[in-house]
């Protein structure tokens, strides 16, 4: 394609002057390139790095841990207790509750229970000790990582 005035134009030699350069489309004040770039400006891998050491992600990973660890420890304990009584003790598994129902049907069901339970707890727990904390780190990174890839601040 060829200019008014005769000259060769294509897409990357299109000026901000030239009536048929969209600049809406293109990405309104884009650099044209000649630019030199920030030298102290960190990578977004420096950013989240920084986020990760910081002493806020810390505090959200420790709160993380202070619940899953011991619920998962207890879940698991219950779980294995339900398995080896089963197959130890079939005796005291077939013992009969009321009616039809026996020891093992109530542990079975009670293991159901504790699943609703742990993670009704667990989305309890993140609501109220984690995710405010978690969304403004969030938030941070991402103003950070806007910043160092030249978005405006």
């Amino acid at each position: 394609m060829y200019s008014s005035d005769g000259r060769s134009r294509d897409a990357r030699s299109a000026r901000y002057d030239d009536p048929w350069y969209d600049a809406i489309a293109s990405g309104w004040g884009e650099s044209d390139g000649t630019e030199v770039p920030d030298a102290a400006a960190p990578s977004a891998a420096d950013v989240y790095l920084e986020v990760q050491r910081s002493a806020a992600f810390q505090e959200v990973r420790r709160r993380y841990r202070r619940f899953v660890v011991p619920a998962v420890a207890l879940f698991l304990s219950w779980y294995v207790a339900y398995v080896v009584t089963a197959t130890t003790a079939p005796g005291l598994m077939a013992r009969p509750v009321a009616g039809a129902v026996n020891v093992a049907m109530l542990a079975g069901l009670g293991q159901f229970l504790t699943t609703f339970l742990l993670t009704w707890a667990y989305a309890r727990h993140a609501r109220l000790r984690r995710d405010r904390a978690a969304l403004e780190l969030r938030w941070d990174t991402q103003e950070l990582t806007r910043v160092t890839r030249g978005g405006a601040s």
